[in-house]
């Protein structure tokens, strides 16, 4: 397998017709996942419409215009395609070289959002404005270095043959690597964030190989740590207020309880088939706030139904086990660091905000993966299925 970029496979002799090279065993476009890709689209597509029956008659967000969403929408997505394109045609093996630049370019980001020109969204101060009404969430890309960065250093010297499993030094490094990030995230403070960047750290140890000590240690330091973090008051009102209202969810119905009571609502309100897409009741009268950000899944609980609702599942699943059969079936120890990262990345992340609409997880101000609107986040995971799908492009053919 010739080169290091994910379009580079083999060579391709000049009398090889386009055609030929298309469809020979070894190109790029017969190796791509493409479970995985049109998975990825269809919650895309999916996401573009719930986005646009949140926000067609919110006139106080869509400046008038009730195709301004759902545009903006389908332009993140055609931005993340040609990211993917480009993640995959640069290869996750050119980016594991690159992992230096790409880390201090996330670190000098998220420091930036600390700095005037920092701003605060929705309560969070998470957010670059860049200007012509488009803002930067830096946080979604040091998901990313964090992934890259950590599988770099543990799979360095293994897979070079020096060792079975990355010792204790080495793991230590690559925490150092991790913690730096998450811990200017968490000055913001981003929790939600900070939850998800866990969640990999620890999804990633797993697949390293790394002693069961260090993920028994880190579990015991989460714990420990949120407990610090309650009692030093670091936390802002509105985010002790949402876990108030997630442990009793009577708790001030109409002040802190109101978003998931209304989320509820808007779910329990479709039963099996949904009220039709734009006929809503609970999204046509805006009860439910930011609908189409953190709570799109009501917009599909109500109008699409128990069978809509179903099918975002389903999709993200399949995303899961396909990125799961690329984690087991590379080669090298870095290719699965990476996909597990971006596993445990997905899963939680999909967890955490279907849970949060049905009340069985705190309110944390987290994206549904390819639904959601938001450039950044939008951004970020097609650039983690370009990197499944680099893996997958440049593993060894079998014969």
């Amino acid at each position: 397998m010739a080169g290091t970029s994910g379009f580079s496979v083999s060579g391709y002799g000049p009398q090889r017709s386009t055609w030929a090279r298309l469809a020979a065993r070894d190109s790029v476009v017969r190796r791509l996942d493409w479970p995985l890709l049109v998975s990825s689209l269809a919650l895309s597509v999916l996401g573009s419409l719930l986005v646009w029956s949140a926000t067609r008659n919110r006139t106080h967000l869509n400046q008038g215009d009730p195709y301004y969403f759902l545009l903006r929408h389908l332009l993140n997505t055609s931005i993340g395609v040609a990211l993917m394109i480009g993640t995959i045609w640069l290869g996750h093996r050119t980016l594991r070289g690159a992992v230096p630049v790409l880390y201090g370019i996330s670190v000098l980001m998220v420091l930036l959002v600390l700095t005037p020109l920092g701003a605060t969204i929705n309560g969070a101060h998470s957010w670059i404005v860049v200007g012509g009404g488009f803002t930067l969430q830096p946080s979604e890309f040091v998901k990313i270095t964090i992934i890259i960065g950590m599988a770099m250093m543990l799979a360095s010297r293994v897979d070079a043959g020096d060792q079975v499993h990355p010792d204790h030094r080495t793991v230590a490094k690559s925490l150092v690597l991790a913690v730096i990030p998450m811990g200017i995230v968490m000055l913001m403070p981003d929790l939600g964030s900070v939850m998800v960047m866990a969640v990999i750290v620890l999804g990633v140890l797993l697949a390293s190989g790394a002693s069961n000590r260090w993920i028994i240690g880190l579990v015991g330091a989460g714990v420990a740590g949120a407990i610090a973090v309650a009692a030093l008051g670091v936390l802002d009102e509105y985010q002790i207020n949402r876990f108030a209202a997630f442990a009793n969810p009577d708790l001030d119905p109409a002040g802190v309880g109101y978003n998931t009571n209304q989320a509820r609502i808007a779910i329990g309100s479709g039963g099996l088939t949904g009220t039709g897409l734009f006929h809503g009741s609970q999204t046509t009268g805006q009860f439910v706030p930011e609908q189409q950000t953190d709570f799109v899944f009501t917009v599909a609980g109500e109008e699409l139904g128990f069978l809509g609702a179903g099918l975002i599942l389903v999709l993200l699943g399949v995303i899961l086990w396909r990125a799961c059969r690329i984690a087991r079936e590379t080669t090298e120890l870095y290719g699965t660091i990476v996909a597990a990262g971006i596993i445990a990345w997905f899963a939680f992340q999909s967890f955490e905000n279907i849970g949060m609409t049905l009340g069985i997880m705190p309110v944390a101000g987290l994206p549904l993966p390819f639904v959601s609107y938001g450039g950044t986040s939008m951004f970020a995971v097609w650039m983690a299925v370009g990197l499944l799908q680099s893996i997958r492009v440049q593993r060894p053919l079998t014969a």
